[in-house]
């Protein structure tokens, strides 16, 4: 019959080829997996070569067959839940969420005198779309992000600041979020750039994260 597969046929993911994207996505799986401490720096070393040359679905996939389907959680964890809105109001503060935090749908941030920090790097993002209503005054809106992430800020007013792409940002790559930023920033600055290296890193000359994505 035609259309049938013969029985010696090999899996379909034996013979797709893969894309930049699919090396892309596993390569960063690879490195949360190594951060944290499922992979040596010898194993990650080796798994980043294997990905970055692989030529099929079937080569990545044999890569992180041993690690968590979701990055950041233990082996055998449930599906993440993303919620729906997450507000933040301070005053005379700093508001931040950095390492394995879930992005939900909507962000309301209202912060007087201080700043905002969104580190999206290591960040869970199970949501395509992440909206900022930000309002913030006498501080800065700053987002970390890393190759795939868009940041849009057409419906942002800025009153006595700047909106600033760092280096890099607009690099070329599959899209896994878009963030929509609109609210009023007083004052202060939107920074929108890529994960700085560390002093060790910098002590020992490692390239910047994601160097080879924006070069």
């Amino acid at each position: 019959m035609t259309g049938e597969v013969s029985p010696t046929s090999p899996p379909r993911d034996a013979v797709i080829r893969a894309s930049h994207a699919d090396r892309d996505r596993t390569a960063e799986l690879l490195r949360v997996a190594a951060g944290d401490g499922r992979l040596t720096p010898e194993e990650l070393d080796e798994r980043l070569e294997a990905a970055l040359t692989a030529k099929t679905l079937s080569e990545l996939a044999v890569l992180t067959t041993d690690l968590p389907d979701t990055p950041g959680l233990p082996a055998g964890a449930g599906p993440v839940q993303a919620k729906e809105l997450v507000r933040f109001e301070s005053k005379g503060g700093n508001v931040t969420r950095t390492g394995r935090w879930v992005v939900p749908a909507s962000i309301e941030a209202k912060v007087t005198g201080g700043n905002v920090k969104l580190d999206l790097t290591a960040a869970l993002i199970t949501l395509p779309t992440l909206t900022v209503d930000a309002d913030v005054r006498g501080g800065n809106l700053i987002l970390v992000t890393r190759p795939g992430i868009v940041v849009d800020t057409d419906d942002l007013t800025m009153v006595g600041g700047n909106v600033v792409f760092g280096k890099g940002t607009d690099g070329q790559a599959a899209v896994t979020l878009r963030v929509e930023l609109s609210g009023r920033v007083r004052g202060g600055n939107v920074v929108v750039r890529l994960p700085r290296r560390t002093f060790w890193q910098w002590l020992t000359r490692q390239p910047r994260p994601y160097a080879s994505a924006t070069a």
